[in-house]
């Protein structure tokens, strides 16, 4: 008799080649939890099969942990009364720091953000798409929600998919407005618009817990005294908050505040450079990490439909836009492409892809290349914080209906990279953030300025060659053909076209055509210096009551770890400020993956 039966995962398997026997098409896995008594296993003859049959833990993580989780705890002390602790950032570690602190009932976090609510960020985002009209301190980089606010919104993660630590900040996004859907999709993701929605949910939650949010808040300042940290000095700048029921305007000041806390927990993210240099300055130590750079490619989605679903499945890709299903329709109909193919009632996701080898050959030894943070049904937008520097990211709303996808196609780059030799000895650490820099620059250039992108056809990129025209791109502020492989140093772009011609176009015959188009540059695929923290207190080297967390300080990669991240130094600075730490659920002891994981 089966006593409950619970859908955990379901994942669309789209590979062409099949077991012996499977018929061939895309099907939809699961993965479920079942219920059953200890006699029905035994005639059934259940055992243990990693990746296929496991025993799930009985501790696992309930709604009725996440319940009291997401309680405020009852004190009898005052507000004021209570530890103060300085969050600076407010991307996903910075914001779930906070309302891990705001929840124990045992701190008041005061949540700082450099750019603009989600709101108004939105706003300037529009700016910068219709009057190229770039904020330094309001973009695609920064404001409430990080940078992932304005991307897929990608909620994958290698920290264990089906850890506690990981199934409570998905139930926390569907508790603020998520769809539900993200708790059982194999590859789930959000969308810009509805992570707009649920980062206002979750401010006006922070706020009703008793934390405090203030944006337009940038960080110039460590205040140090005697190795440790007891706040920060903060530049303020105005960010109205649109919308809500009780309007709040950060109140400006003509002098540089500082802010003083028990904690400072740093949760920037990798584009706030200027942080690294303070911190440099500041003696806080920092290590070079390994990091990748390259480039985001598009095809139109109608070609990865093909590579992806072939000829027979490709035209069930529906997104519900109607120009943009119309385009898929017609490339599948015309010059008898599908012509005899069997048709599907059914309806396919937008097909997304994974590229990856170790194996590139650079011309001297070998590196490793791979695709990120892929877009289908997206668009390519501009993350640069400086109008004298071009970098781009890729971006999908949740219907990922446009007719283009993305993706980028990086280059590992290693802490003792030969290529990074000249920027090691002039800047020492920094030098791979000088690299970045240095990279961006030259792009900035080939494009004639103005945020103008820099593209290559792939094909030409393959050849050497200097591209004279582009196909169509999503890219708003304008293209220019180029030679984009004079940008970066030739191990670079060697291993690039080895991987493209040699691996990439082997899996995903037709990967290389004429209508795939480099776009100039991709460099923040993540950060290239770590700031080091102790491995027990979680606080950085060289600076007590310091907390690095995230993906800025080098410990996490992506919304979901940084998420997690966020919590775990939560407990550990109120372990620190005032011993409870053993008080809240121990995040750190609970991001074993249980039951099925993968």
């Amino acid at each position: 008799q089966l006593l409950n039966v619970r859908m955990v995962r379901r994942s669309l398997d789209a590979r062409k080649t099949r077991r012996a026997g499977e018929e061939p098409g895309p099907r939809f896995t699961h993965v479920i939890d079942v219920d059953v008594s200890d006699h029905v296993a035994q005639k059934l003859r259940f055992r243990q099969q990693p990746g296929r049959m496991e025993l799930v833990s009985t501790e696992t993580f309930t709604e009725t942990d996440l319940s009291k989780s997401m309680q405020t705890r009852t004190t009898t002390s005052v507000s004021e009364s209570k530890p103060r602790v300085i969050i600076v950032g407010a991307g996903p570690a910075g914001l779930f720091c906070a309302l891990t602190l705001a929840r124990s009932g045992e701190a008041v976090p005061i949540l700082l953000e450099r750019g603009q609510p989600v709101e108004s960020r939105g706003r300037d985002i529009g700016a910068l798409m219709h009057r190229r009209s770039l904020d330094s301190e309001s973009n695609f980089c920064f404001g409430e929600g990080g940078a992932g606010t304005w991307s897929d919104g990608k909620l994958t993660t290698r920290i264990g998919r089906n850890s506690e630590a990981v199934r409570f900040v998905l139930e926390t996004f569907v508790k603020y407005g998520a769809p539900e859907t993200i708790l059982v999709d194999g590859a789930p993701h959000l969308g810009t618009d509805n992570l707009v929605r649920l980062l206002r949910n979750m401010r006006t939650d922070l706020r009703n817990l008793g934390g405090e949010i203030r944006f337009g808040a940038k960080m110039t300042n460590l205040v140090m005294q005697n190795g440790a940290v007891k706040g920060v000095k903060v530049q303020f700048s105005e960010a109205p908050e649109r919308n809500l029921k009780s309007v709040e305007t950060t109140l400006l000041s003509s002098e540089i505040e500082t802010i003083l806390g028990d904690a400072v927990v740093l949760a920037t993210g990798h584009s706030a450079r200027d942080v690294y240099e303070e911190l440099h300055a500041a003696g806080v130590q920092l290590e070079a990490k390994g990091f990748a750079v390259g480039f985001r490619v598009e095809h139109p989605q109608k070609i990865i439909n093909k590579m992806q679903y072939d000829v027979e499945y490709g035209p069930s890709v529906i997104t519900g836009k109607s120009r943009t299903d119309q385009i898929n329709q017609d490339y599948f109909q015309s010059n008898a492409i599908g012509s005899n193919a069997v048709t599907h009632p059914g309806r396919l996701p937008v097909p997304s892809y994974r590229l990856a080898t170790d194996k590139a050959d650079d011309g001297n030894t070998t590196r490793g290349v791979y695709s990120f943070c892929m877009c289908p049904g997206g668009q390519i937008v501009l993350a640069s914080t400086n109008p004298d520097q071009i970098c781009v990211n890729g971006m999908s709303f949740s219907k990922r209906d446009s007719v283009w996808a993305n993706s980028a196609l990086v280059v590992a780059v290693s802490p003792d990279d030969k290529i990074l030799d000249e920027y090691r000895e002039k800047y020492g650490v920094l030098g791979g953030l000088e690299f970045q820099k240095d990279m961006e620059r030259r792009a900035s250039k080939m494009g004639g300025g103005n945020l103008v992108v820099p593209v290559q056809r792939l094909t030409d990129f393959i050849e050497g060659k200097a591209s004279t025209s582009a196909p169509s791109s999503s890219y708003r502020l304008g293209v220019r053909p180029s030679a984009c492989h004079e940008i970066y140093p030739e191990p670079i772009v060697t291993s690039l076209r080895d991987a493209v011609v040699n691996h990439f176009d082997q899996k995903m015959p037709g990967f290389l055509c004429q209508d795939a188009l480099l776009h100039a540059v991709e460099t923040r695929t993540s950060s290239p210096l770590r700031v080091s923290r102790d491995a027990d207190s979680l606080q950085a080297v060289g600076a007590e009551r310091l907390f690095p967390t995230g993906e800025g300080a080098g410990f996490a990669g992506g919304i979901v770890s940084a998420a997690v991240d966020g919590m775990i130094v939560a407990e550990a600075v109120l372990d620190q400020v005032n011993g409870l730490g053993s008080s809240l659920k121990q995040w750190k002891e609970r991001t074993k993956p249980v039951g099925y994981s993968y």
